[in-house]
């Protein structure tokens, strides 16, 4: 067993081969939101739930109260652009794997979009990081989305199955990509790339029904878990939410069956 498969076991949980993750990459992004101002206290009700990881930028990982022997995967995000950006779809690398390695991270999460003005300088910095990645036995989460004037919809199930395949072509050990709305649609994504595929959130939901059933769907079209951060850790019962999530993704249940037990 390599490094990758070794780090990949504290992500994945070893009877479904499924994984929740939670990404709190959002502060670079968005600022100190709702649910990651606090951030310690968010990752003590996530793991109470029993997420298996979490994604977080570097600076955060003293800050989070995350601790060696936790049983919260740690995946150290290396991309990064603000929402006030002349372009916000363009992500910059702010970190390499060594010093992720360094920070007792299992793992290194990137975002590449595709469509936009920049993707050619994204995809060649996925290429470099994917590449180091693989020296050093690291795994790579590569979050791939269509996103830019090139795109007309970034649930279309062409260009979310292009995303799905380039990160397995770049190196990525998992990607994580829209939801394409039904479980037909979603399953031509996972037959077109030989790597475990996860599903993002999306914005804020106003509905919990809303988001469980597209889990749910995701999973019978063969996702091999979530990557959902704002449906989350905005929730009002955090760990209560992961819960219910991971009933249904590692435990295989229906949502009226996680909601009722």
């Amino acid at each position: 067993m390599n490094g990758k498969e070794i780090r990949l076991r504290r992500i994945f949980d070893q009877k479904s081969g499924k994984t929740v993750i939670v990404p709190m990459d959002h502060g670079i992004s968005i600022g100190p939101v709702k649910g990651i101002a606090d951030i310690r206290t968010t990752v003590d009700r996530l793991a109470e739930g029993g997420a298996s990881a979490i994604v977080i930028h570097k600076g955060l990982v003293p800050y989070s109260g995350f601790s060696v022997g936790s049983r919260l995967g740690l995946i150290v995000h290396i991309s990064a652009s603000t929402s006030v950006s002349p372009d916000p779809n363009y992500k910059v690398l702010v970190s390499d794997t060594e010093e992720v390695v360094s920070l007792g991270a299992d793992a290194v999460s990137i975002h590449c979009n595709i469509g936009c003005d920049n993707e050619d300088r994204m995809i060649a910095d996925f290429g470099r990081v994917a590449r180091d990645c693989r020296r050093l036995g690291m795994p790579l989460l590569a979050m791939c989305y269509p996103r830019g004037k090139n795109v007309k919809s970034q649930y279309d199930i062409e260009v979310v199955r292009h995303c799905a395949r380039l990160a397995a072509e770049l190196g990525a050990d998992v990607v994580k990509t829209n939801y394409t709305g039904t479980v037909e649609s979603f399953k031509e994504v996972v037959k077109g790339t030989p790597i475990p595929v996860v599903i993002a959130g999306g914005p804020k939901m106003d509905n919990d029904n809303a988001l469980v059933t597209m889990i749910h769907e995701a999973m019978q079209a063969g996702a091999k878990g979530v990557s959902i951060g704002r449906n989350v850790f905005q929730h009002e019962d955090v760990a209560g939410m992961t819960r219910i999530i991971r009933k249904i993704v590692i435990e295989g249940m229906s949502p009226e069956d996680a909601y009722r037990r």
